[in-house]
């Protein structure tokens, strides 16, 4: 949408998925994700062009997409992307409903919704999912989420930290369908009575056929949904304020040989910066330190300070 149709404002996609996990552009599906189980259960792996953690979709679970053309003052505000949506369930009642942390919306402390962004050129693509009445059982099943994440925040289970919203609605909408809940959303974010009464675009034949296209060269692909688990000898990883950065890496003679860059961050740069000047480096903090100050950190991962990196890789934190 950001790259092909390009419809100048903004837009809203909101769909409802078949059962799916989605993972961030930079994490490892082989660390994320319960790959033996999600293939016994016919649960479909997405690779998605934006930073953010993995997420477990299903009938249950709605998606949302805001798509902003020609103004990209808002990129990287969550706050604002969340705003509409809480103020929605503000009016159902939900009162404990709130944009919190770095991109997460959630109600009374528990998460509901995690959301993600991307950015191409003078557009943007903002959105997440929303946990309606999503089975939870089979999301703690296929997602293995990063002991350091939940620890960070004080968590000692996934169970404590999410929530499904209709538990949390008036009993009067607790007959409520996901379809319903998200047919109540659109219309309260565009302020219409109805559904049909919100300006709507149909994607065309060709939109369709372009959509084929990507699809079949890159996004229905093993190579990038599923991408390279390099297998590597050494594993460190931490949560930070921009979110988990995890290293992986084998060494020759004290010297590192090989290195791969993961996590659920979000950045507009190109990590494979960042190891390509490790590559062949000393093992120590000194040389560590020098390598990482060749580069430019804060555009190539987030904000992120090069001692704290050094001290990662060398499992001081």
């Amino acid at each position: 949408m950001i790259n092909d149709l390009r419809l100048e404002g903004h837009g809203l996609i909101c769909y409802i998925n078949d059962p799916a996990v989605i993972i961030g552009q930079h994490q490892n599906a082989y660390a994320e994700v319960n790959l033996p189980y999600l293939k016994q259960h016919d649960i479909q792996l997405v690779r998605r062009t934006s930073g953010g953690g993995a997420v477990y979709h299903d009938r249950g679970n709605i998606i949302f997409e805001n798509i902003v053309v020609g103004d990209t003052t808002d990129f990287r505000d969550f706050q604002k992307i969340g705003a509409p949506i809480v103020a929605a369930l503000h009016d159902l009642g939900v009162a404990g409903a709130e944009v919190r942390g770095r991109n997460d919306m959630a109600i009374d402390g528990k998460k509901f919704s995690g959301m993600a962004m991307v950015k191409a050129n003078n557009a943007y693509a903002a959105g997440g999912t929303i946990m309606f009445d999503l089975d939870e059982t089979v999301a703690r099943t296929v997602l293995t989420p990063d002991i350091g994440k939940l620890e960070s925040k004080g968590i000692k289970s996934v169970d404590a930290r999410i929530t499904n919203v209709k538990p949390h609605l008036p009993a009067k909408y607790q007959a409520w369908t996901s379809e319903d809940f998200k047919n109540y959303l659109l219309c309260h974010m565009f302020g219409v009575e109805k559904f049909a009464d919100i300006p709507t675009y149909h994607l065309t034949e060709a939109d369709w056929a372009v959509i084929d296209a990507r699809q079949a060269s890159r996004f229905a692909t093993d190579e990038w949904n599923f991408g390279q688990n390099p297998g590597y000898e050494h594993y460190v990883s931490h949560h930070f304020p921009i979110g988990t950065v995890a290293f992986n890496f084998n060494m020759v003679d004290r010297h590192i040989s090989e290195i791969k860059l993961f996590g659920d961050f979000f950045t507009t740069g190109n990590p494979a910066v960042i190891e390509a000047a490790l590559q062949g480096v000393e093992y120590h903090a000194e040389a560590i330190r020098a390598a990482l100050s060749t580069v430019n950190i804060e555009r190539n991962l987030s904000s992120v300070s090069v001692d704290d990196l050094t001290a990662l890789i060398m499992r001081m934190l």
